[in-house]
C-alpha cells in the first residue's frame, strides 16, 4: 500500500472535531441535516438577545414549561418584586428571590460545569442545552461525566479519536466517555486497584451505548495487536472477542421499547481483566435482572427480543425447516402481538453481523443450531392452543404445534402433554395426577419459555465468558456496570421493585462514595469543615425493601410464599401492618391492591397483584423432568437439574455460567428453594460487594426526550434526571470540597523540584513539614489547600495548574540535559575519530609488514601446515556443543510444558475455590433467612399447641359432664319405668278389686 506524507490529525484539530461534531479534523460537516441544528455553533445566550451582558442585570425565571427562561430586569417595584423582560418578548412581575443568577458570557459552553461562576439549577441545564446544540454530548460535572443521548450517529468515536485521547490530561483534551476510560486505565495501572466505570440513567439514555464505546477504547488502547501470543484457538484475538461480544448480547438481551429502540433488558457487569503490563489478559461478563416476561407478553408499541425476529428473517432456509419454522414473526403468537419491524432496521441484517459475531467468539455449526433450537421451541409453544371440557379441564385444541414443539425439544410427545395437561404431584407419599384448568395450562406454557429462555441466555453467556477466559497473566480489571434504569409505569409491579431497588443500591453507592465518604475523609484528615446534609440519605428505602427485622417488603414476600393458603391480598394486609404509620417512606394506597414506596426519583406505586406467583417462580415438574432427560444434548443440559440422579452433581454454573462462579445459580440443590427475591438480593450483594472493592468512575447518562428525536432537549426531563442522579449535588460539593488529595511523601518527592533548595538536607524534615514548606515557596492561597494528618488537599483546578509547572520545570531540566548530553556525544565522536585516525595508520602499518610477510617461504609452509593441527580437535568440540545444546532444549521443552500444565492446575482450583465460596456464601444467607422464617413459625406452633390444651381441657370436662348426664338420664329412665310397673300393677289391683 503507498503511504503518502500526509501529516496526522493534532490533538487541537480533533478536539474541535469533538466540539463541532464533524467526521474527520478540519473536514466539511457531514451531510445529516437536522431541523433543531441549522449551525454547528449554537449562538450563546447574549447573542441571540442582542444586548451586552454588563448593561443588564440578568435572571433566569421559572417557567412550567421550558425549565427556565432568561431575562433581564427593566424595573423593580416594592419590595422584591421586579419587572423582568423575558428572552420570548414577554414582560413578568416576579418575586427576585425566585430567581436565579445568569452567568457572564465567559462561562457559555464550559466543559465542567462545576467552573461556572453561579451553580444553579437552571445555568446547568443551559449549559447542558447550549453543548447539546453544539453537537458536545459531553460534559463533566465536578468528578464525573454527563452524557446526553443525540439520537443520531456523532462521527467522534474513530481511531484518530482514540489516539487523541490516549494518555492525556483531562483538561488536554474536550470532554469525551474516551476521556474516563483513559482514567480507569492510567488509575488501574498507577494504584494496581481495580477499576469500575458505572454507567447510568434511564431507559434510552444511551447506557449501552457508552458502554460499547468504554469497551471499543480499552481494547484499542490495551490490545496486544502485534504478535500471535493474542490468537485464540479460532484464529481470533482476545480484543476481536471482546467486542464481538456486543452484537450477541444485543441480539439475545435487547429490544425495542417504547422510549428506545435498542433497550438493554437486563443488566450486565463486564469485567475486562488485564496482566501487570497493562495488556489485556481476559474477560468476563455477569448478568443481573434479566426481562424474562418480555418473552411471552409485550406491548403493541414495544417487540420481543431482537434475535426473534433477525432468525425468522435472516437464517438460512436450511435451518428454518430443520427447526420447522414456515412463517414470520406474524405467524406466531409470542412475536405477533406487538411491532414487527424497526424503522430503518434491517433484521436480516443484523443477524448476518449476530452469526459473524458468533464465529468470532467460537460457537459454530452444531452450537449455533442448538441456541435457534431454543428460540424456534418457544414459537411452537405459543401457539399451543387449548380449550376447556365440560368439567372445565383443559385440553389441546390441536396438536399440530404441540408436535412440532417435541420434535425440535426432542421429548415424546405423549408423555409431554400428559405432564402438561395432567400432571403428577406428590401427597404425602404418594403421587397423584391432578387436571389442570385452561389458564393454568396457558400459564404454565408462559412460565415454561421464560425459563427455557432465560436459561438459553445463560448458558449463552457462560459460552462466551469460557471463549474469553484465559488462566494465567490476570492482575486487575477494569469492570463497567450497565443496567437499567429507574422504571415508573402505568402499572408498576416485582419486576419494577427488583429494578427501583437495585438503582436505589447503586444511588447510595455513589452518594457514599461522592458525598458522604468525601466528608468524612475530611473529618478522619482533621480538615476545617462543616459537615453538608445533602439529603440523598437512601437507607431508610433500602431497608424498607430488604430488611429482615423488622421484616421488609422481600422478607415479608418471602415468608408469605411458605405460608399455606397465602393470597396477595394477605401479604398486602401483613405489609400493611408491618410499616404503614411507622416509615414515612412507606403509604398505603386509598383503592388499588398494593402500596406506595417513596423512592430517591420519584414516588412509586405498586400493584402486588400476582408478587407470590412471580417470587415463587414456579415450573411444571413433570415437563422440567422431560426436558432433563431429552435426546437433544443441549436441551438437556439446560435442565439438568431436573434430570433423574442429575440435581447433586450439576455444578452451580454449568447453566447460567455467567459469572464465572460469582453468581448465583438459579437452583443450588434438590429441595433447597430460593424464591426470585432471595437470588436478587443474593446477586445484588455480590455486584455491590465487587464495587466497592474498586475505584468507581461514574458516568450519568441523560435523556433528552421522550420522542427520541435528536437536537431537542425537554428541559423539565433533563432537570428532573438532574436532580435525581445527584448532579447538581456532585456539582455543589466539588466546588466547596476539595477533590484532588495527594500523601505528603508522594507530594515531596513529585513536586520538590519545584523548590529544590527550600527543604534542608543536613537536617530531618517530616513529610507534612517538608510539604508546609514546598506549598510556602511557591506562595500558595491558603484557601485553595487544606494539610491534614497524612495528605494534603487542593480545590479543583490547583493540582494541574501544579502539574503544568512541573511540566515547566521538567523542560528545563530536560533540555539542560540534552544540551549536556549532545555536548558529551559530539566529544565522544570527536575523540572516536581521532582514534580511528590512529587506527587506519597503525593498520596500514600492519597491512605493510604482512605483505612483506606473505612472500616468505617459510611464513607460507607455516600458513599451510597451521589450519590442520587443530581440525580434529575443534570437530569435537562442536559435536560437544551441538549434544549440549539438543540437551538444553529438551530440558526447557519439558519444563515449559509442566509449567502450563501446573497454571492451568491452579487456575481450575481458583476458580472451583470461589465457586464453593459463593455457593457457601448464598447457603449461609439462606440459611439466615429460613431460620428467622422458621422461628416464627416455631413460635406460631407453641400459640396453637397452647390453643389445643386449652381446647383439649375443655372438651375433656364437657365429656365428663356429658358422662354423669348420662348416667342421671339412665337413673331417671329406670326410676320411670319402676313407676310406670308400680302404677300398672296398681291398675291391676283396682281391677281385681272391681
Amino acid at each position: 500500500m503507498q503511504r503518502t506524507n500526509r501529516p496526522g490529525p493534532t490533538v487541537a484539530s480533533i478536539r474541535k472535531a469533538i466540539q463541532q461534531g464533524l467526521d474527520r479534523p478540519e473536514s466539511p460537516a457531514p451531510s445529516v441535516s437536522l431541523s433543531s441544528r441549522t449551525a454547528h455553533t449554537a449562538p450563546d445566550l447574549f447573542e441571540q438577545a442582542n444586548v451586552n451582558f454588563t448593561e443588564k442585570k440578568w435572571v433566569w425565571v421559572p417557567h412550567d414549561k421550558e425549565g427556565y427562561i432568561a431575562g433581564y430586569v427593566v424595573k423593580e417595584e416594592d419590595g422584591d418584586m421586579v419587572v423582568v423582560h423575558l428572552m420570548t418578548g414577554r414582560d413578568v412581575s416576579v418575586n427576585l428571590n425566585e430567581t436565579e443568577k445568569v452567568n457572564p458570557p465567559k462561562f457559555e459552553k464550559v466543559e465542567d460545569m462545576a467552573d461556572l461562576g453561579y451553580l444553579n439549577e437552571a445555568s446547568v441545564v443551559h449549559n447542558i442545552k447550549q453543548r447539546y446544540a453544539s453537537n458536545m454530548i459531553y460534559t463533566y460535572s465536578g468528578l464525573f461525566l454527563v452524557a446526553v443521548n443525540p439520537y443520531y450517529d456523532l462521527q467522534i468515536y474513530g481511531a484518530e479519536h482514540v489516539a487523541a485521547y490516549k494518555n492525556k490530561k483531562r483538561t488536554e483534551v474536550a470532554p469525551h466517555i474516551f476521556s474516563i476510560a483513559d482514567a480507569a486505565f492510567h488509575d488501574m495501572l498507577h494504584s494496581k486497584e481495580n477499576q469500575s466505570i458505572l454507567i447510568t440513567g434511564e431507559s434510552g439514555a444511551g447506557k449501552t451505548e457508552n458502554t460499547k464505546k468504554v469497551i471499543q477504547y480499552l481494547t484499542a488502547i490495551a490490545g496486544d495487536h502485534k504478535t500471535a501470543a493474542g490468537l485464540t484457538a479460532t484464529g481470533r484475538s482476545l480484543e476481536q472477542q471482546i467486542l464481538s461480544a456486543n452484537p450477541i448480547l444485543e441480539s439475545f438481551g435487547n429490544a425495542q421499547t417504547i422510549r428506545n429502540n435498542n433497550s438493554s433488558r437486563f443488566g450486565k457487569f463486564i469485567r475486562i481483566e488485564f496482566n501487570f503490563a497493562g495488556q489485556i489478559a481476559g474477560a468476563n461478563i455477569e448478568w443481573y435482572l434479566f426481562e424474562k416476561p418480555r418473552v411471552t407478553n409485550q406491548s403493541k408499541q414495544e417487540r420481543n427480543y431482537h434475535v426473534f425476529y433477525q432468525f425468522m428473517k435472516g437464517a438460512e432456509r436450511s435451518v428454518k425447516e430443520r427447526l420447522l419454522i414456515d412463517k414470520g414473526p406474524e405467524g406466531f403468537a409470542f412475536t405477533r402481538r406487538c411491532r414487527q419491524t424497526i424503522e430503518g432496521v434491517d433484521d436480516g441484517a443484523e443477524f448476518a453481523a449476530l452469526e459473524a459475531a458468533l464465529e468470532t467468539t467460537g460457537i459454530r455449526g452444531s452450537e449455533r443450531v442448538d441456541l435457534f433450537r431454543v428460540l424456534a421451541a418457544i414459537l411452537h409453544m405459543g401457539n399451543m392452543q387449548f380449550q376447556a371440557t365440560r368439567n372445565d379441564e383443559a385440553i389441546l385444541r390441536e396438536q399440530v404445534a404441540a408436535e412440532k414443539l417435541c420434535h425440535v425439544l426432542g421429548i415424546p410427545l405423549s408423555e409431554f402433554t400428559r405432564a402438561l395437561l395432567r400432571p403428577s404431584i406428590k401427597a404425602g407419599r404418594d403421587w397423584v395426577t391432578q387436571s389442570r384448568t385452561k389458564q393454568q395450562v396457558e400459564l404454565s406454557v408462559e412460565a415454561l419459555a421464560r425459563s427455557m429462555y432465560e436459561r438459553m441466555f445463560g448458558a449463552l453467556v457462560g459460552r462466551i465468558n469460557a471463549a474469553m477466559r484465559r488462566p494465567e497473566g490476570k492482575s486487575t480489571f477494569i469492570g463497567v456496570l450497565d443496567i437499567a434504569g429507574f422504571e415508573i409505569l402505568e402499572t408498576n409491579s416485582f419486576e419494577q421493585l427488583c429494578i427501583n431497588y437495585t438503582n436505589e443500591r447503586l444511588q447510595q453507592f455513589f452518594n457514599r462514595t461522592m458525598f458522604v465518604l468525601e466528608q468524612e475523609e475530611y473529618t478522619r484528615e482533621g480538615i476545617e469543615w462543616s459537615f453538608i446534609d445533602f439529603g440523598m440519605d437512601l437507607q431508610p428505602t433500602i431497608d424498607l425493601i430488604d430488611r429482615t427485622k423488622p421484616i421488609g417488603v422481600m422478607s415479608c414476600l418471602d415468608e408469605e410464599c411458605v405460608m399455606p393458603k397465602a393470597t396477595d391480598k394477605t401479604f398486602t394486609e401483613k405489609l400493611h401492618g408491618l410499616w404503614a404509620g411507622k416509615s414515612d417512606k412507606y403509604e398505603v394506597p386509598r383503592f388499588a391492591l398494593g402500596f406506595t414506596i417513596k423512592h430517591y426519583a420519584s414516588q412509586v406505586e405498586y400493584s402486588t397483584a400476582g408478587w407470590l406467583e412471580k417470587n415463587k417462580d414456579p415450573l411444571n415438574e413433570n415437563v422440567t423432568r422431560l426436558l432433563g432427560n431429552s435426546s437433544e444434548p443441549f436441551v438437556a443440559q439446560l435442565y439438568a437439574d431436573y434430570a433423574d440422579g442429575a440435581a447433586a452433581h450439576r455444578p452451580a454454573d454449568a447453566v447460567l455460567g455467567g459469572g464465572g462462579g460469582a453468581r448465583v445459580a438459579t437452583t443450588l440443590k434438590r429441595g433447597a428453594f430460593r424464591t426470585v427475591g432471595q437470588r436478587h438480593k443474593d446477586q445484588l450483594n455480590l455486584l455491590m460487594a465487587q464495587l466497592t472493592s474498586t475505584q468507581p468512575h461514574f458516568v450519568r447518562c441523560i435523556l433528552p426526550n421522550s420522542e427520541k428525536r435528536a437536537g431537542k432537549i425537554d428541559t423539565p426531563l433533563v432537570l428532573d434526571q438532574l436532580r435525581c442522579n445527584g448532579v447538581l449535588e456532585g456539582i455543589r460539593i466539588t466546588r466547596q470540597g476539595f477533590p484532588n488529595r495527594i500523601p505528603f511523601p508522594e507530594f515531596r518527592q513529585r513536586y520538590e523540584i519545584l523548590a529544590p533548595n527550600t527543604i534542608p538536607r543536613q537536617v530531618f524534615v517530616d513529610s507534612k513539614q517538608a510539604a508546609l514548606l514546598l506549598l510556602d515557596a511557591l506562595r500558595m492561597d491558603g484557601g485553595k489547600f487544606r494539610l491534614g494528618h497524612t495528605k494534603v488537599f487542593f480545590r479543583a483546578g490547583v493540582l494541574a495548574e501544579l502539574e503544568e509547572i512541573r511540566d515547566v520545570e521538567l523542560s528545563k531540566i530536560i533540555v539542560q540535559f540534552q544540551a549536556m548530553a549532545r555536548g558529551a556525544l559530539s566529544r565522544s565522536r570527536f575523540r572516536r575519530r581521532i582514534e580511528q585516525a590512529r587506527a587506519v595508520r597503525v593498520i596500514q602499518r600492519n597491512a605493510r609488514v604482512y605483505n612483506q610477510l606473505s612472500e616468505w617461504p617459510w611464513w607460507k609452509l607455516y600458513r599451510t601446515v597451521k589450519p590442520l593441527l587443530h581440525v580434529t580437535r575443534v570437530d569435537e568440540e562442536m559435536r560437544k556443543q551441538e549434544a549440549r545444546i539438543g540437551e538444553l532444549e529438551a530440558r526447557a521443552h519439558s519444563e515449559a510444558a509442566a509449567r502450563a500444565r501446573l497454571e492451568a492446575e491452579r487456575a481450575e482450583l481458583e476458580r472451583a475455590k470461589a465457586g464453593v465460596a459463593a455457593e457457601l456464601d448464598a447457603e449461609r444467607r439462606a440459611a439466615l433467612d429460613q431460620e428467622e422464617i422458621l422461628k416464627r413459625t416455631q413460635e406460631r406452633e407453641v400459640a396453637l399447641a397452647e390453643s389445643l390444651r386449652e381446647h383439649a381441657a375443655r372438651l375433656e370436662d364437657l365429656e365428663e359432664q356429658c358422662a354423669e348426664l348420662a348416667q342421671q338420664r339412665a337413673q331417671l329412665q329406670a326410676q320411670a319405668a319402676q313407676r310406670h310397673d308400680d302404677g300398672q300393677a296398681l291398675a291391676d289391683a283396682h281391677a281385681r278389686a272391681a
